[in-house]
């Protein structure tokens, strides 16, 4: 598949639909605390969403129920909020969402730690992937590919001791969700 070139106009209304995103984000990361539900994240992200004159992503997508992917600890992807799902000190929670606004989705995730006492590993795991993040990012320049992005986060992951999940490695965005 192609990479399409976007117009400024087009980048303007994918990065208003991405800081969409980051503001709900950044809310989502602030409930995240001992004794929250995962449907608590979702209903404030969803409530969020609407106030910001957006509409959520995922909600309805292929029968998705949710607003957010809520996937706690071992859970890879796709974790469905729940009023069962009690967040614990030392658990990590993945919160990914996704919003559209003027035609254009935005779609991003975050690991946030619960509470303030994990597990030596589970830290090491958050940092790793933080700087994951960092060496993917400093790939991102005019004549790279978009392979080279991968390979520098699969480098650092697996220098570390960790692996990567090759069936969800990423998507590309715009007036689709995929």
């Amino acid at each position: 598949m192609a990479v399409v070139l976007k117009s400024a106009s087009e980048i303007e209304k994918m990065r208003r639909a991405g800081s969409i995103v980051r503001e709900v984000l950044e809310l989502v990361r602030a409930l995240v605390v001992p004794g929250a539900s995962t449907l608590d994240l979702e209903n404030a992200a969803e409530a969020r969403i609407k106030e910001l004159g957006a509409k959520p992503a995922f909600k309805g997508y292929h029968g998705f129920p949710c607003v957010l992917c809520t996937s706690v600890n071992q859970e890879v992807v796709h974790g469905i909020p729940s009023a069962k799902r009690i967040l614990k000190e030392g658990d990590i929670v993945s919160v990914d969402c996704g919003a559209i606004i003027d035609g254009y989705f935005g779609d991003a995730a975050i690991t946030v730690p619960v509470g303030n006492k994990i597990d030596p590993v589970t830290e090491k795991l958050l940092r790793v992937t933080e700087s994951s993040l960092q060496a993917g990012i400093a790939e991102v320049k005019p004549g790279a590919h978009l392979g080279d992005i991968g390979a520098a986060v699969q480098k650092v992951v697996e220098d570390a001791g960790f692996s990567v999940v090759i069936d969800f490695v990423g998507h590309g965005i715009g007036t689709k969700m995929h």
